[in-house]
């Protein structure tokens, strides 16, 4: 099987998981126990954080384990907002945020908050001016994504940040498809004052995540008096899996711009042995992540493409992990200004460190394939 789907999840790299099981063995305790062996735990966990923060460059008391991106999102916009309704409940988002990130404000719009979509542009990147015009005297939040997990188109985080610190505005982003794949000085110098990481997709382990919250931000969980993470999220820390996941972000980080610039290789192989046919069109931009490659085969369901590679042992997405198997279309693209049936036929090629160029090759050769079949149907029943 060939896998091209790193952006859904990727596989535990030998280091992280050699840290997973060196420290079940070892530090298997519950960090809140006293005894000698929750305190040796306890001690591991803050080396963990430690560790995190200063790859952030940023406050170790700020860095807050999760259960993952979307348990993340959720724990930190809640926080938040809730930690700043006394200025007033109203929040700006966009219109092209990760499902997990659209249930959290869901949810806070039944509680009363009143949230704004900002509308993408053509090309996908939000207006900034467009952004500042709905800040109202009671806006509390603005929670932007940072790479989109469809599409691959990234938002200018380091700039909307400036805007509104500036304004006194609190500002998140879903971090989840760049962190560990942008160089780390990008993190150090963001104005934001939270953001979420989630192991598994930089070959960590599966529900273990961080979210940064700035410690100078005041913040309400919505389970008060916790135990675990600073009274942030119950439940007994996973030190296992932080470990294992601090692990891989170090990893990450050190071999960023090696991976980075293959991935860059890899979508420059694709694009141009693929694009020549005039029925296959790239959906991103020409500075998207090169780590997800959208393309659409005219005429064609991306659920119908995603099923023949697979049949051909290649396995890819049509979107989102965590919205595929809905069979909406691609809210990104509807976004962008694509037909709804247009919308349907986004797939989502995602690439690592670990994809080949023999990979791409046999994926180039298989869409073709598919694509010319697909055509030469559709002419004997057009006939």
């Amino acid at each position: 099987m060939i896998y091209l789907d790193y952006a859904a999840t990727t596989p535990l790299s030998e280091s992280a998981l050699k840290a997973f099981i060196q420290t079940s063995k070892t530090y298997f305790h519950n960090t809140e126990s006293l005894h000698e062996g929750g305190l040796a735990a306890r001690d591991l966990l803050e080396h963990a954080r430690c560790s995190l923060a200063e790859l952030l460059n940023k406050e170790s008391e700020g860095i807050y384990f999760t259960g993952g991106g979307s348990d993340g999102n959720f724990l930190a916009i809640t926080s938040l907002a809730h930690g700043a309704n006394y200025k007033g409940k109203h929040i700006i988002s966009s219109n092209v945020e990760h499902p997990s990130v659209d249930y959290v404000l869901k949810f806070l719009e039944k509680n009363g908050y009143e949230i704004t979509r900002v509308p993408v542009q053509k090309n996908g990147k939000i207006s900034i001016n467009t952004l500042l015009s709905s800040i109202r005297p009671d806006t509390i939040l603005v929670t932007i994504q940072h790479v989109n997990s469809e599409t691959g188109i990234v938002q200018d985080i380091k700039e909307i940040g400036e805007y509104l610190r500036n304004r006194g505005v609190l500002f998140h982003s879903d971090c989840v498809q760049s962190f560990g794949k942008w160089d780390k000085s990008y993190f150090h110098s963001m104005r934001i004052d939270a953001f979420t990481m989630s192991a598994h997709k930089i070959n960590g382990p599966k529900g273990t995540g961080a979210v940064y919250l700035s410690p100078s931000v005041h913040i309400a969980p919505l389970l008060a008096e916790v135990t675990h993470e600073r009274g942030f999220r119950a439940g007994t820390v996973d030190l296992p899996s932080i470990a294992a996941f601090v692990t891989a972000a170090e990893e990450a980080f050190h071999l960023q711009h090696d991976r980075y610039q293959h991935a860059v290789d890899m979508r420059k192989q694709l694009k141009s042995s693929i694009l020549t046919d005039k029925n296959i069109i790239f959906e991103g931009n020409d500075d998207s992540s090169p780590f997800i490659i959208p393309i659409r085969a005219k005429g064609m369901e991306g659920q119908i493409v995603m099923q023949e590679l697979d049949r051909l042992k290649i396995a890819v997405s049509t979107g989102s992990a965590c919205k595929n198997g809905q069979q909406a279309p691609s809210k990104t693209l509807l976004a962008l200004g694509r037909t709804e049936s247009e919308a349907h036929e986004l797939v989502r090629i995602s690439t690592s460190h670990q994809t080949t160029s023999e990979e791409i090759a046999l994926l180039q050769k298989a869409l073709i394939e598919i694509t010319n079949t697909f055509r030469s149907v559709s002419e004997v029943i057009t006939r």
